[in-house]
């Protein structure tokens, strides 16, 4: 009745505002223009490794905020709509979710904001443009920075979200196969069992091994793309001089070459790991894992979009004339913490969000087998 609609307004609101609350608090500790940037900036002057603490530090920091709202739109929308049915709960946590997605025409906006002003900035600067039009592109690029780490939160935190209610499509699931009454079977999924715990264990550490071999993948490109660079100008010094053209081809072709291959690993890992985890522990270790992969990969997701953005726009405000300019001290440091915050930012970051749901897909996809095939159910175990 009136009650109920009002109580589903009351719910997609929560999540609204949890969204929202993801978008400020990373506006806060990404924009050049609040405390923490010009905090790490400030650092800088000491040299890159108070760069590389305060950074680290915020961007710890900037996880609490959400991972709080996002608990709290979960448990109200839970709580407001569970006093009819424990299935009409479920349904108000994804109705929240609903809610904070309800932005995604402005965060796709904003998302695509920022590598537009990005390429503007780098067009800027290659084709020696004026100091006065450099200025204007590197603060809208600053500007993108934070852009980009409000849309992302919300992509991770969206997908965090929903875990209450794919965990509950998760076990109808495994209901509807076993015959098990849903209350049995929810008693089964307690942390207490040792299934559950032994995949919540490889559950934390999956998120911790994707980023791994992101960032390697990222590493090793760069290396052998320096390695090319030096190579160019040891053979052509006439490049730095202007008088001969790079060999852009080459360093295009290498980058390429890198990003298709390498990626081959973390896309195998998101697709195997719940099926190998299933088939030899069982459904239950298989959501214990899930869940813990979920809520780690919130956590370092959030961080590393947040800590990114914020040694990128400390970089960018000492650019601006502050703690001695371009070419200072504090600027080298700060360009450091930049180089080490761009792969967290803009590879390992983001595709814990596609790691996330693509194992959840996996996951429900699978579970019929898994079911009836898994090890430990062939051992009678």
């Amino acid at each position: 009745g009136f009650e109920l609609g009002i109580r589903s307004f009351a719910v997609i609101t929560a999540g609204l505002v949890a969204g929202i609350a993801v978008g400020l608090t990373s506006d806060y500790f990404t924009n050049k223009d609040k405390g923490p940037v010009r905090k790490v900036a400030e650092m800088s002057q000491m040299g890159p490794a108070l760069t590389i603490l305060s950074g680290l530090s915020y961007g710890f920091l900037s996880v609490v905020i959400p991972a709080v709202a996002i608990a709290t739109a979960e448990l109200l929308s839970f709580l407001l709509l569970s006093q009819y049915s424990f299935w009409l709960g479920i349904y108000g946590v994804a109705l929240a979710a609903v809610g904070m997605l309800s932005l995604t025409g402005i965060v796709v906006s904003a998302d695509a904001y920022g590598p537009i002003t990005d390429n503007a900035a780098g067009i800027a600067e290659q084709a020696g443009l004026g100091e006065d039009v450099r200025a204007i592109t590197d603060r809208l690029d600053a500007a993108g920075n934070t852009m980009k780490s409000i849309s992302k939160g919300f992509a991770i935190g969206s997908a965090a979200l929903t875990a209450l209610a794919f965990l509950a499509a998760y076990s109808s699931n495994i209901a509807r196969v076993t015959g098990v009454a849903f209350n049995d079977l929810m008693r089964n999924l307690s942390i207490m069992d040792a299934k559950v715990l032994t995949g919540a264990i490889i559950g934390i550490a999956l998120p911790a091994a994707f980023i791994t071999l992101i960032i390697m993948s990222v590493s090793d490109a760069a290396f052998v793309l320096i390695d090319e660079i030096r190579r160019q100008l040891r053979e052509r010094p006439g490049i730095m001089e202007f008088k001969e053209k790079p060999d852009y081809g080459r360093a295009v072709s290498i980058v390429t070459v890198y990003a298709i291959k390498r990626l081959v690993a973390p896309g195998l890992l998101a697709i195997l790991s719940p099926l190998i985890v299933g088939f030899i522990l069982g459904p239950y270790a298989l959501a214990g894992m899930l869940l813990a992969a979920i809520l780690t990969g919130l956590l370092l997701g959030l961080f590393q979009g947040n800590v990114g953005n914020t040694w990128d726009n400390a970089k960018k405000y000492i650019e601006e004339g502050h703690y001695g300019g371009k070419g200072s001290e504090a600027h080298k440091a700060a360009v450091i913490g930049d180089t080490v915050g761009d792969p967290l930012k803009d590879a390992a970051g983001p595709s814990l969000n596609i790691l996330i749901k693509l194992m959840s897909v996996v996951s429900l996809v699978f579970v019929r087998v898994v079911i009836t095939w898994n090890l430990l159910a062939l051992l009678g175990i």
